[in-house]
């Protein structure tokens, strides 16, 4: 069926990440979702955009929607917290007429809300801290928060390596965030700033224990996704079986492994296609 002879609710949504991280959010938009069909695009080629000056990551951020646009989607949502934090707004400007969301309104939504004392702390990638964006974010919905930023680098790394619980990672969580957590600091919440950080749940629980709250800006932007599309009548016709298309600019097998481990939607490995922005 060509997009000429779809209806808007027909559509997908589209997801872009600076990789294969963005899978914990495609994955929390399944969940949420079941109905919709998803249309994933991988920027690997050009990974990390954390570490990237954020006029090049505006750049790739416009680039990757245009690209979604281009195969016809009904809601774009930026599911790498530095284009998130960088990108947003020339995005929403680029297509007003679409609904576009982001990972870092919606996660510091979610962290002023659940935060018990205020103290919050936001692990992300050193991009992401840079830009103050979480900050800003969690102060318009809780001026009276304290917000500590912590770059956590590695966790990207043992995250791709499937390496999210055992003793390398559980190390590593101790040396960023042990610290953060400890008896007296005024932190109740940890908000996980960076798409793969989720994957790093098991290691976390098990350094800083049950008393933290968590919060997945995965799970946070696909809650806001089901109620905007409801909102303006966007969800998919009843009865829609959903399923995710997936695209990627590099490196097709190793997101074909991750997808396969995050999604197991079917005995199948997904099938990744290969584009140029």
């Amino acid at each position: 069926m060509s997009i000429r002879h779809r209806t808007l609710r027909d559509l997908p949504i589209g997801v872009f990440d600076s990789g294969i991280g963005g899978l914990t959010v495609a994955t929390a938009l399944r969940r949420r979702l079941p109905s919709e069909h998803l249309l994933y695009l991988g920027d690997v080629a050009r990974q990390p955009y954390g570490t990237k000056a954020p006029k090049t990551v505006v750049r790739y951020a416009l680039q990757a929607a245009r690209f979604l646009v281009g195969r016809g989607v009904k809601m774009l949502v930026v599911a790498c917290n530095t284009a998130s934090a960088h990108g947003l707004e020339a995005v929403k400007r680029a297509h007003p007429d679409l609904a576009v969301l982001g990972v870092v309104e919606a996660g510091a939504r979610a962290a002023a809300a659940g935060s018990r004392q205020g103290g919050i702390v936001v692990a992300a990638t050193e991009g992401t801290c840079e830009s103050g964006a979480f900050p800003r974010a969690i102060a318009a919905h809780r001026p009276d928060a304290r917000v500590t930023q912590r770059a956590c680098p590695l966790f990207v790394a043992l995250a791709e390596e499937g390496l999210g619980h055992g003793p390398i990672a559980e190390a590593v969580a101790q040396e960023y965030l042990g610290a953060l957590f400890a008896p007296g600091s005024g932190n109740d919440t940890l908000l996980l700033g960076c798409t793969h950080f989720p994957l790093l749940v098991p290691a976390l629980m098990a350094v800083l224990g049950p008393a933290p709250l968590l919060i997945d800006c995965g799970e946070a932007v696909a809650a806001q996704a089901a109620a905007l599309l409801a909102e303006r009548d966007l969800l998919a016709p009843l009865g829609t079986i959903g399923g995710i298309t997936m695209v990627a600019t590099d490196a097709a097998p190793r997101v074909t492994r991750l997808a396969a481990r995050l999604l197991a939607e079917s005995d199948e490995p997904p099938q990744v296609e290969l584009v140029d922005l």
